[in-house]
C-alpha cells in the first residue's frame, strides 16, 4: 500500500507538530505555509522566549471554550509530560520558571529552528509563499485538493492549522475560518483575547506607562464575572498587562452581545479598604506637611500616586476604582482569539471532522483558547499531535 499522503495547511506550532508525527509514522508530507518562512507567530511567544507549557496544569481552570471536556478529552492522549519528553527528544531543554517551561536557551527561535529541522531530517516538503484558496474532496479520486494560487495538490489527508487572525504577523487573516465555512463547518464568531482593554472614564494620559501591581476585577451588566492579579500596565486608552489579557476574553465577548462592561481595579490587594483607610486617616495626621500624593508615594509609583490624589474619593480611587470598558486593542494585537471552529463539528480523540473523512483541525482554529503561560501552545502540540497521528493512518 502506497504511504499515505498528507498536506498540511499552516506552518505554525500546531502544523509543524501535526506535519512531525505524520512524517514519522511512515506518511509523505506537504506544509503550505502562507508566510516566506516556517514559524513566524512562533518565534515570537512568550516575548521572544518561547513558554512551551505549563506544569501546573488543569484543564477547567486553564482553557475557555465551547466545551471543556473536549480539551480534557485530547489532553488525555497527549499531555504536559509528551510534550516535555518530545522536545527532550530533538534536543531542547527547558527551563523552569515556577512552573512556565522555556527552552534553556531562551529564545523561541530555537523552537522554530529545531522543528523545521526535523521536519526536514522527515523529507516534508516545506512550501513558503503558498496561499491556500479553496480546500475541497475530489469524489471522482477519492482524495482531498488543496488549490493555492499557483498550483493544485491532491492527498490523502489535510490538516487544517491555518491559525487565528490574532497577531501582528503577516497571513494571519482568517483563512482557515472561511475554509471551514465553506465546507460547511460551524464557526463561533472569532474575537480578540489575552488582549488590552480600551475604557473610558478618567483622563488616561495622566497615568500612561505606569506598571504596578494590581488585582482587575471584571463585571457584566453589573455582575461579577472573574478577577485576576499581577502587574498592570496603565496606559492612554486604558488598561493592559497579564491580569488584563486574563479576564479580557469575557469582556470583548459581553461588548460584542452590546452588554455593560466594566472593571474595578484595586491597585493594594494585600491590604483590605478597612485596613488602608486607618493607614491613611494615621498617615494624614502624622505626617501634616506631607500632600496627598506624597503620602501614596508610600504605596505607589510617584506617577499614579500623584493621579490617584486627584481623585474626588481617594480611598475609592486607590481599593475599587470603576472603569467603563468600551473596546480592546484589536486582532493584531491580540495573542489569540476565542471562538473559531466548533468543537462540536470535531471528535477530541482524532480532530478528525465528524462531517469529511481525513479533514482534521488544530490549533487556534478550534473554539479553544487558554490562559497566559503557554497553555495555548500546549493546545498546538496536544492537537497538532493527535491530527498527525490519526491522518497518517490508512483508513
Amino acid at each position: 500500500m502506497a504511504d499515505q499522503k498528507v498536506i498540511v495547511i499552516g506552518g505554525g506550532a500546531s502544523g509543524l507538530m501535526a506535519a512531525i508525527t505524520a512524517a514519522s509514522a511512515g506518511a509523505k508530507v506537504t506544509i503550505l505555509e502562507h508566510n516566506d518562512r516556517m514559524g513566524k507567530k512562533l518565534a515570537a511567544t512568550g516575548n521572544g522566549k518561547g513558554n512551551l507549557t505549563n506544569l501546573s496544569f488543569r484543564p477547567s481552570e486553564m482553557y475557555r471554550g465551547g466545551d471543556l471536556s473536549f480539551v480534557e478529552t485530547a489532553f488525555a492522549h497527549f499531555a504536559v509530560e509528551d510534550t516535555i519528553s518530545f522536545f527532550q527528544s530533538l534536543g531542547i531543554y527547558m527551563q523552569n520558571k515556577n512552573g512556565y517551561l522555556y527552552p534553556r536557551s531562551g529564545q523561541a527561535k530555537t523552537i522554530v529552528n529545531t522543528l523545521t529541522a526535523k521536519a526536514a531530517s522527515l523529507k516534508i516538503k516545506q512550501k513558503t509563499n503558498e496561499h491556500v484558496e479553496a480546500v475541497y474532496f475530489d469524489d471522482l479520486n477519492k482524495l482531498w485538493n488543496v488549490k493555492t494560487k499557483t498550483w493544485r495538490y491532491e492527498a490523502d489527508a489535510v490538516i487544517l492549522a491555518n491559525g487565528s487572525k490574532a497577531s501582528m504577523i503577516a497571513g494571519a487573516d482568517g483563512t482557515g475560518y472561511q475554509i471551514a465555512d465553506e465546507l460547511g463547518l460551524k464557526i463561533v464568531k472569532p474575537l480578540p483575547a489575552l488582549c488590552s482593554l480600551k475604557c473610558k472614564g478618567m483622563d488616561f494620559k495622566q497615568w500612561a506607562g505606569v506598571r504596578t501591581e494590581g488585582t482587575v476585577s471584571l463585571y457584566v451588566d453589573d455582575k461579577y464575572v472573574c478577577s485576576d492579579r499581577g502587574e498592570l500596565q496603565l496606559t492612554d486608552y486604558g488598561i493592559s498587562g497579564i491580569p488584563v489579557f486574563q479576564i479580557s476574553r469575557f469582556a470583548v465577548r459581553a461588548l460584542n452581545q452590546k452588554k455593560q462592561v466594566s472593571v474595578k481595579i484595586d491597585f493594594l490587594p494585600d491590604i483590605s479598604r478597612e485596613q488602608f483607610e486607618k493607614q491613611w486617616t494615621e498617615l494624614s495626621e502624622n505626617l501634616p506637611y506631607k500632600s496627598k500624593a506624597e503620602c501614596l508615594e508610600g504605596y505607589l509609583p510617584d506617577k499614579l500616586s500623584k493621579f490617584l490624589s486627584g481623585q474626588k474619593n481617594l480611598i475609592s480611587a486607590v481599593k475599587e476604582m470603576k472603569l467603563t470598558v468600551v473596546g480592546d486593542s484589536g486582532f493584531e494585537k491580540a495573542q489569540v482569539c476565542s471562538g473559531g471552529v466548533a468543537v462540536s463539528e470535531i471528535d477530541p480523540n482524532t480532530m478528525e471532522a465528524k462531517k469529511y473523512k481525513h479533514l482534521y483541525l488544530v490549533g487556534e482554529l478550534l473554539d479553544v483558547d487558554g490562559i497566559c503561560g503557554g497553555y495555548n501552545l500546549q493546545w498546538a502540540w496536544t492537537s497538532g499531535y493527535l491530527a498527525g497521528k490519526n491522518a497518517s493512518l490508512h483508513k
